[in-house]
């Protein structure tokens, strides 16, 4: 669908110029410099020739067809000029020019003028406010940026800047580069999902990095994600993990989804590798683009020093990795290379082992990559340096050791990562690396993430299923009387369903909610309060009031009828004091046995969809914030996940000599939610806080709907 666009055969320069400052000039000169294997077609009326081609001044005087164009006119006059392309047939347009939705309401009614007459035509746009495109292989450059590495690297960038940067990183550190470059702009009409489609489909493009700041289409790009990743790994930097997003006050779910980690969760989900620091961005691209993905989470450290083995050791523990203990018969073949003073169980110190002969690392590193308990290797120290720090005629040595290594790789199907001390030195041994696609940093902690994602990777493709999916199955097991009652409070005004209905909601599917009923008057209250059996709990019952504990009107630990009649004149004072208009009763409520506090929740988010949350609830869920995030739907083995992550999980495996938690419930119960949210798309966000969660079993105390404004 995107290959005219993205793989032109021929491009029109609109707004073509003979100024040296202008875009029109510079893309046109990148063109010729650089040989674009195809035709260009400057348009300019007021020129007749542009560094020696012909000057048209209409896309419609072109003689032959023109597959895209880019467009560095001003924004105001992009309908018109896509109105002139639409008649040439021409199939894609990248558009420079910022000044869309970017800027305001009359920018966003300019973007979408544009975008209907490109809807028109069937042209299809990258952009607008963009830095341009590249296909390096077809030599398309057209940002301008000269010199650009190929690889097999595809870029998708928010940022100019952000490409330049990895541009730049890979020119200087590595044998690594790029098969295409798109910014993405404002993504008004190709989305991310789309370019994913394509990259996953091209053969020159193994991996794909994308630096994203938001995107449109979310809930498509986690599903184009799911099929790319496991073909091709998706590394990402995801921008704006300090911004709070737009929150809800409505609901402890709302207040605790901030951006980052809800995308961090689907991204995770969907085997897209994040990566915080942009340090890390395209060494970790590099990485997965060069090396096998490491099967297991286990890794040998080898070393020419204690320190930098330690320091390694901490941050691969820190990142999820296991170091075990090397094999006997590793640390036999080891014994017999290295000196008496070297440690041999993992990490492996050379102990001066190599001073005189520095092909000794590529021994050791054939004995380690052959013990069938790791998964790969680090390198760390000084290799690449010896020939440097020591003697120039151990540079031979550190180049044999390089051609063994590289090779090794190949034959062992399992990576190798080196840390050099000298790697800013630019030695021949550590380019040898480099070209066996052995990536080579001077940082220590980097090298290590490098190790790190190429095992998260790699235990993403190991737990990979196929028939899991992002797709939502509106309307699926609704239950009509329930829908009648979401019917009858929009009917009401209402968007928030009253605490009885939210757990009549939950009955119909199925979970277990004790015995309660909605007391008018006090006296109704002590009848009730009797029927249900003492102790009760007491709560309000107005769509006025969302949070009954800040207005009073909870009573818990009610003892007799008379504390009955007590605590509904007390709540309903309170909830009048609180300014409610709408009183609905007194809800009674048998009091619960104690349990675990835990909260699950889901929300609406902007970019994803349905979301939901589990973790440690009670009255400071948002003090304590331990909770997870997925994109719904939910399989049961991502609820078990979710349980499991929080950092608080051990409370539920007993506490202290206390019982354990019914995990088998809970993981029913996050799994009903996610049925019930696809259910009724009515539902905007939903809070149950707190759940008790008891040995056997457990119970809703409180629960609260929030309903899509209507």
């Amino acid at each position: 669908m995107l290959d005219r666009v993205l793989n032109a055969d021929s491009v029109a320069i609109i707004g073509a110029s003979k100024n040296e400052t202008k875009r029109g000039y510079q893309t046109i000169r990148t063109l010729l410099d650089e040989k674009f294997e195809g035709t260009i077609y400057p348009v300019n009326p007021r020129e007749k020739s542009i560094l020696g081609l012909k000057c048209y001044g209409r896309v419609s005087d072109i003689e032959g067809p023109v597959d895209l164009a880019l467009v560095a006119t001003p924004a105001r006059s992009i309908p018109s000029v896509l109105e002139e392309c639409g008649k040439k047939g021409v199939q894609g347009a990248v558009i420079l020019a910022g000044g869309f939705g970017e800027t305001g309401k009359e920018g966003r009614l300019l973007e979408n003028e544009m975008l209907a007459v490109a809807k028109q035509y069937g042209i299809r746009i990258i952009g607008p406010n963009t830095s341009g495109m590249m296909n390096l292989k077809k030599r398309m450059n057209l940002v301008g940026l000269k010199d650009a590495p190929r690889g097999d690297i595809a870029l998708l960038s928010q940022s100019g800047n952000m490409a330049l940067t990895l541009f730049t990183e890979a020119g200087l550190k590595s044998h690594k580069g790029f098969s295409y470059y798109v910014g993405v702009g404002n993504e008004t009409d190709i989305q991310f999902h789309e370019y994913l489609e394509f990259f996953r489909q091209d053969p020159d493009t193994r991996a794909i990095l994308m630096y994203v700041e938001g995107m449109r289409q979310g809930r498509e790009f986690l599903q184009a994600a799911y099929k790319t990743t496991i073909d091709k790994p998706i590394i990402l930097l995801k921008s704006g993990r300090s911004s709070t997003g737009k929150r809800s006050a409505g609901s402890h779910t709302g207040a605790l989804a901030g951006i980052s980690e809800v995308a961090r969760g689907a991204f995770t989900r969907a085997g897209i590798i994040v990566i915080e620091n942009s340090d890390e961005l395209f060494p970790a691209a590099e990485t997965l683009s060069s090396l096998p993905p490491i099967k297991n989470r286990t890794v040998a450290i080898l070393a020419d020093g204690g320190g930098h083995a330690t320091i390694a050791a901490d941050n691969l523990t820190d990142l999820g990795m296991e170091i075990p203990l090397l094999s006997d018969k590793t640390q036999e073949k080891l014994k017999s290379i290295l000196p008496a003073a070297a440690s041999r169980p993992n990490p492996v110190d050379v102990a001066g082992g190599t001073d005189d002969d520095p092909s000794i690392f590529a021994d050791c590193a054939r004995a380690i990559l052959k013990d069938p308990g790791i998964g790969g290797l680090l390198i760390v120290g000084l290799f690449g340096g010896y020939g440097i720090r020591f003697a120039k005629s151990l540079s031979l040595k550190e180049e044999d050791a390089a051609h063994q290594m590289g090779k090794m790789v190949r034959k062992y199907k399992k990576p190798i990562v080196v840390h050099s001390l000298f790697s800013s030195k630019y030695p021949h041994s550590l380019d040898l690396l480099r070209y066996y696609g052995i990536p080579v940093y001077d940082s220590l902690e980097v090298a290590c993430k490098c190790i790190g994602v190429l095992a998260q990777y790699g235990s993403y493709l190991k737990s990979y299923h196929a028939k899991a999916s992002f797709v939502l199955n509106w309307g699926r097991k609704a239950n009509p009387k329930v829908q009648e009652m979401i019917d009858q409070a929009r009917r009401e005004g209402r968007n928030v369903l009253l605490e009885p209905e939210a757990k009549q909601l939950f009955r119909a599917h199925g979970v277990g909610i004790a015995p309660e009923a909605v007391a008018t008057s006090a006296e109704e209250a002590a009848l009730v309060a009797a029927q249900i059996g003492f102790p009760v709990a007491m709560k309000i019952v107005s769509p006025d009031i969302l949070h009954k504990s800040d207005a009073g009107g909870v009573r818990l630990n009610v003892h007799s009828e008379n504390e009955a009649r007590e605590g509904f004149d007390t709540i309903i004072a309170n909830a009048h004091r609180f300014n409610a208009q709408d009183i609905r009763g007194v809800l009674i409520a048998p009091m619960l046995e104690h349990g675990q506090e835990v909260i699950i929740g889901t929300k609406t988010d902007d970019q994803f969809g349905p979301v939901i949350m589990f973790g440690i609830g009670g009255v400071l869920v948002e003090v304590l914030k331990d909770v997870v995030f997925r994109v719904l739907p939910i399989s049961l083995k991502t609820a078990q996940k979710m349980v499991d992550e929080i950092r608080s999980a051990r409370l539920l495996d007993g506490f202290r000599g206390g019982p354990p938690s019914d995990k088998k419930a809970l993981k029913r119960l996050l799994l009903t939610v996610s049925e019930i949210v696809e259910a009724y798309p009515d539902i905007e966000e939903m809070d149950l806080n707190p759940v008790l969660v008891h040995e056997n079993g457990l119970s809703i105390a409180d629960a609260r709907i929030i309903l899509k404004s209507s």
